[in-house]
């Protein structure tokens, strides 16, 4: 059988590989170095007429792969437009001074401080113009003044910025996560924030209140790490949640309980579904009149629209809630509900309304399980219709059903958690068998039960019944994450690897018979790209102020505090367990503080800092290959020096040096051709 008449057996599965080729478009429109321009969206264009033509005259000739090219061109557009749709005012410098704002959202930053998303922004002698629609800040110091609430006027005096680049090369870009959420600055505040005005009245903003007067009667009821779990899986609200709570979730790989998606979701709306079919089978004349199922499927999609405004419409609750709608109105029509044609419709609807979700780890892992697991089911379901004799009895079937989905979406989604997280939890099976079963059990009915009770204001009742199971959870991550080897680490992998695992696994999934195989090869390739993979050995700060040199014992740092974050990022993109003091204290860097040095081979480096560190300069390249400089200098240039000084940083943003045979060189993060929406 030739390529064509293989692809022509295809063409009535096209749904399902259409996200494929649609995300790819995606994909290739953050790839450029430049912003798209208007001759490229035309050639797309005309691309796409002369591809519809074909798909309309030939359609069992080269139908097929014209309707891909016309699914990757429209990708890359679809993207292209968000970026310009979603574009704003972004700080272009350092602020300090008053800031004012009306809170909209809430989390926590990575220091484990409160951080509020405000927008209707006022800074003090600020063009209006020149105001980001945006801005975060994180509340350090003493904040006794202030209990913060969705749709608060707040005033506080703070420090303010633009979104900063990657850490390194090639690494995570919250410039282009903030330019598609909004955010024009980012930054912090020491002093007071003080109430103006309390929240008003606004219809926008009054689902995030009321998710806000949810968490907080839950966590009234339940205090301290249960009422923060419960609060974080009924709302989606994560402010209360503390940093080591998250790490041992995370560790035991339990973090997907905190995310509202497929299994909150369906538990919920599952729940409602066989709860309205017992009741009102309890009415003989109703269940003998009314086609009670398809009553009981209208109210679970009710259920699923009021709990994904209330969560607040993460990627993975909409792609969840788009799920369980096809499921149910698969059955208002008698049809077969989970299906890869769901999760594909699903993934369509998502990149079309935020293209940039693809990038994502959230869309990543929700769909990756998703996928897997509808696979694997359906394997399992077709076996059983082909006369596959049933062995297990009835009661440990259901037992069976929780192993293998924890398994298969543990498997399925271990790669792109390695990938983005850069650990793996080798006991995450154990830890998911002990605590899904609770709460879809026990937990989840429960969640539902106290929304019922809370119309007769009894909703204590249900969640003080919450408690114990919960407390069971945490302690299930916090020991499984304690034990010796529970986390291992593994470095970021190329950047080629994670899609290319992605497309094999979509091959793997969706084609038939012996063309499965196909997708080892590629799969191995980037598993071996990753396993070789060669961290820089050198990495610079977008400030000068923090160098990192790998050694033989890991990477060690040019000093053990100040600059957590990149800190914190180099030695987890290099799969290593230290911290930024353990890492400081490794042997590397020689000299006194204020002038560092390290001696590789091929490449002897100084790294100035402090007072007085320009009159270092001249002394310093005379002695050494590239001289880091963590100052701003406006002095002529010196001959035969490599400098890397704050202004030549704030142009290339973090850099790594790569040591060769024949030398070294440098990699900048934003090279000098780099012209995004989100860098300009």
């Amino acid at each position: 059988m030739n390529l064509l008449s293989r692809i022509e057996e295809e063409r009535g599965r096209f749904l399902v590989w259409a996200p494929l080729f649609f995300g790819t478009g995606i994909g290739l429109y953050f790839v450029p170095l430049r912003e798209p321009d208007i001759a490229t969206y035309t050639t797309l264009a005309v691309v796409v007429l002369i591809c519809a033509s074909i798909a309309w005259r030939w359609p069992w000739g080269g139908g097929p792969l014209a309707r891909a090219v016309i699914c990757v061109a429209l990708g890359f557009g679809v993207a292209g437009a968000r970026a310009h749709w979603v574009a704003g005012p972004v700080l272009d410098f350092r602020y300090y001074g008053p800031i004012e704002g009306r809170i909209i959202a809430m989390d926590r930053s990575q220091s484990d401080a409160v951080r509020l998303t405000l927008d209707q922004v006022r800074l003090n002698d600020v063009n209006p113009a020149k105001l980001p629609n945006r801005v975060r800040v994180s509340l350090h110091g003493d904040q006794d003044f202030l209990t913060p609430a969705i749709g608060q006027r707040i005033a506080t005096t703070g420090h303010l910025s633009g979104p900063n680049g990657p850490v390194e090369p090639g690494g995570f870009d919250f410039q282009r996560m903030a330019w598609f959420r909004g955010i024009g600055a980012v930054g912090y505040t020491r002093s007071p924030a003080l109430l103006l005005s309390p929240p008003m009245g606004e219809l926008s903003l009054a689902v995030g209140r009321l998710r806000q007067t949810i968490a907080n009667r839950v966590r009234e009821v339940l205090p301290g790490d249960s009422g923060a779990f419960a609060a974080t899986i009924t709302t989606g609200d994560r402010s209360s949640m503390d940093r080591a709570t998250i790490d041992a979730l995370r560790g035991s790989n339990l973090a997907h309980l905190l995310a509202i998606s497929g299994l909150h979701m369906g538990l919920l709306t599952g729940f409602v579904f066989q709860a309205m079919r017992v009741l009102m089978g309890l009415w003989p004349r109703l269940s003998l009149n009314v086609p009670v199922k398809k009553l009981a499927a209208v109210t679970a999609i009710g259920a699923g629209v009021f709990y994904l405004a209330l969560s607040g419409g993460a990627v993975a609750t909409t792609r969840a809630f788009i799920m369980v709608t096809t499921m149910f109105v698969a059955i208002l029509f008698d049809r077969r509900a989970l299906t890869l044609r769901a999760v594909a419709m699903a993934a369509m609807i998502v990149l079309i309304l935020t293209p940039e979700a693809l990038v994502e780890p959230g869309f990543q892992m929700s769909f990756a399980a998703t996928t897997a697991l509808v696979a694997v089911f359906a394997w399992i379901r077709d076996r059983s219709r082909n006369g596959t004799p049933r062995r297990l009895p009835g009661w440990l079937r259901p037992v069976l059903a929780v192993v293998i989905s924890s398994a298969v979406a543990g498997l399925a989604t271990a790669p792109i958690g390695a990938a983005h997280f850069n650990q793996v939890s080798h006991y995450g099976l154990v830890a998911n068998l002990l605590s899904v079963p609770i709460m879809g059990a026990v937990i989840m009915p429960l969640a539902v039960l106290a929304a019922l009770l809370a119309v007769v204001r009894l909703e204590a009742l249900a969640l003080s019944l919450m408690d114990w199971p919960i407390r069971w959870i945490l302690w299930v991550a916090d020991t499984v994450s304690s034990l010796d080897g529970a986390i291992g680490k593994v470095p970021t992998p190329p950047g080629y690897v994670l899609p290319l695992l992605a497309v094999t696994g979509i091959f793997f999934i969706l084609l038939r018979g012996r063309e499965k195989w196909v997708a080892i090869l590629p799969t191995m390739v980037a598993l071996v790209g990753w396993a070789t993979v060669e961290r820089p050995t050198v990495l610079i700060s977008s400030s000068g102020g923090l160098v990192g040199v790998m050694t033989s014992d890991g990477r060690a740092l040019s000093k053990s505090r100040g600059e957590g974050f990149a800190a914190r990022s180099w030695l987890e993109n290099d799969g290593d367990v230290a911290t930024q003091q353990m890492a400081f204290e490794r042997e590397g860097f020689s000299g006194q503080k204020g002038q560092l040095e390290i001696n590789l081979s091929g490449l002897s480096l100084t790294h100035l800092t402090g007072r007085g560190a320009e009159d270092r300069l001249v002394e310093a390249c005379a002695a050494t290959d590239l001289v880091v400089l963590a100052a701003w200098r406006d002095g002529p240039v010196l001959d035969g020096c490599a400098l890397l000084d704050r202004k030549a940083l704030a142009q290339s943003g973090a850099v790594a040096v790569h040591l060769e045979p024949g030398g070294w060189f440098i990699e900048p993060s934003h090279p000098e051709d780099l012209s995004r929406l989100w860098t300009r």
